[in-house]
């Protein structure tokens, strides 16, 4: 447009002309700034929202993660823990904050993976007895259960032929016993579920083919052995 006021031709592809009105075209930089400025602002608002929800959360784990320790420590002291070790060393400081210097997203991460550290501290300090076996591989374990279940029947079968010999008696306590390598095996298999689960939430590797096999393979010898000590000689 001229000083009179007349709109002035833009130039066109090819040559031709077409003419601009300034008015329109700085109303349409105006809109897409304005757009742009709108989606700053929209993108800012919701990163805003996010840090705020992680600064909650990572408060809210602080307090659970050091409710947690204080009883961990005192049980340490008593167990005769010197109080030096229960102190973070420099280095373990130092790795501590660059590990969350990533902003509240990455220490709400560590403080997650440190109440991780103290369930495993809380099992550990727990494990007494039987639960502290539940650590060991599963087929050794489980044999202290499937073994002495399996063997309760055919020692009684082979005391029972030491004293009666080789008659009904000894025969019908053979018969008897051909199921109970089965009732033997359920036994065995909710008894390692009941005994060496750590904590009930967690599953137990229970073995069922290695314990099936330990129940039924002393029922078998034991069956072959007394059957040719009643056979006829």
């Amino acid at each position: 447009m001229s000083e009179t006021g007349t709109t002035v031709p833009g130039p066109r592809a090819g040559g031709a002309t077409v003419a601009v009105d300034p008015a329109e075209s700085a109303w349409a930089d105006y809109v897409a700034a304005a757009r742009q400025l709108d989606g700053v602002r929209r993108a800012a608002a919701t990163a805003a929202g996010e840090q705020a929800r992680s600064v909650a959360a990572a408060r809210e784990e602080l307090t659970a993660v050091r409710e947690r320790l204080a009883p961990q420590q005192a049980r340490l002291r008593e167990l005769g823990l010197p109080a030096i070790s229960l102190v973070p060393t420099p280095p373990e400081v130092t790795e501590a904050a660059r590990s969350m210097a990533g902003g509240p997203a990455a220490v709400l991460a560590a403080l997650r993976a440190a109440g991780g550290w103290a369930d495993a501290a809380d099992d550990t300090l727990s494990a007494r007895g039987l639960p502290r076996l539940a650590r060991w591989p599963a087929r050794p374990r489980n044999l202290l259960v499937y073994g002495p279940l399996a063997l309760v029947v055919p020692l009684l079968q082979l005391a029972l032929y030491a004293l009666a010999g080789a008659g009904p008696v000894t025969a019908l306590a053979l018969l008897v016993g051909l199921p109970l390598p089965a009732v033997a095996f359920m036994l065995g298999w909710l008894a390692v579920g009941r005994l060496f689960r750590p904590r009930p939430t967690d599953r137990v590797d229970r073995t069922p083919r290695f314990g099936a096999l330990v129940c039924l393979i002393p029922a078998v010898l034991t069956a072959a052995v007394l059957l040719l000590a009643m056979l006829p000689g």
